[in-house]
């Protein structure tokens, strides 16, 4: 075993705990900045679409990324009912579940991990290199994460503006 692959074991655990570390530290209680919400769904959003215009020919990856997205929103939707919204004087805040943020997110930094290592591995043999769609476990590792998280995005400016009708309405 070279020195190299020696390292990548050792830096691998190293790698994982800090993502999920600060993974965690984001899955807590939040300002809602809707600017930023807006921006979760556009790239979400095109985190599925971008990927899925590259499968027309591949209808099994295709069907894995929207297998996916459709898990993808049922858990958004379950984790937007669980989430605790804060409306006070200082502004609006939402807390959410963290324990079901986290290990969505992890899902696919797992997969684009596992991915990492089949190129390292594969390096100075003659098998091409995965490409990003290719795997249908990769699609549907990113169409959940993608969705998850737009539908989240998406759920928090439907609550934003609801608060906006009732400010309205008073």
């Amino acid at each position: 075993m070279s020195l190299t692959t020696l390292a990548l074991i050792a830096l691998v655990p190293l790698l994982v705990w800090r993502i999920y570390s600060r993974l965690k530290n984001q899955m807590t209680r939040q300002r809602s900045i809707v600017s930023r919400h807006y921006t979760g769904v556009i790239v979400f959003a095109a985190m599925v679409l971008v990927p899925g215009t590259e499968l027309g020919d591949r209808p099994f990856q295709l069907a894995a990324l929207a297998a996916g997205a459709i898990a993808g929103i049922a858990l958004g939707s379950y984790g937007l009912r669980r989430t605790r919204f804060e409306d006070t004087p200082e502004g609006y805040f939402f807390t959410p579940p963290s324990r079901m943020g986290v290990l969505v997110a992890m899902v696919l930094v797992a997969r684009v991990i596992y991915l990492g290592i089949e190129i390292y591995m594969n390096q100075g043999s003659n098998r091409p290199n995965p490409r990003f769609t290719d795997s249908p476990v990769t699609m549907l590792c990113l169409g959940l994460t993608a969705a998850y998280f737009a539908t989240f995005s998406v759920g928090l400016m439907r609550w934003r503006q609801r608060m906006r009708k009732e400010i309205g309405d008073m």
